[in-house]
């Protein structure tokens, strides 16, 4: 059974990274980009990681997925605010059809 649960989540977590990388080709600007990239692909990865863990017959290989699902759920989303925010303080444009920029509304106060 708990083969199962683990190829499913291996599944899933293959497709969550498959559409966070079409995201990232399709998305018209970088801050979109990073959003696609980030959100799906931190969630697949870890889906990847609990589904090996789930697989695995060793508890050290569980353990080391296990650390390196949380290892990606601090540092990822820490990566792209920061990747997004020295983007946005060189002056990367939004694309044009952007509706809100609450940061750049932020920094005129």
């Amino acid at each position: 059974m708990t083969d199962i649960i683990g190829y499913f989540l291996i599944t899933v977590g293959i497709l969550f990274d498959i559409f966070g990388c079409i995201g990232l080709v399709r998305f018209p600007d970088v801050y979109n980009r990073l959003q696609a990239s980030t959100k799906c692909v931190t969630l697949g990865t870890i889906f990847l990681l609990i589904g090996v863990a789930f697989v695995s017959a060793t508890g050290t290989i569980s353990a080391k997925a296990i650390i390196c699902a949380v290892f990606i759920l601090i540092t990822s989303p820490t990566a792209a605010h920061a990747i997004a925010k020295g983007s946005y303080a060189s002056g990367v444009k939004l694309w044009e059809e952007s509706v809100v920029d609450k940061y750049g509304e932020d920094m005129k106060k």
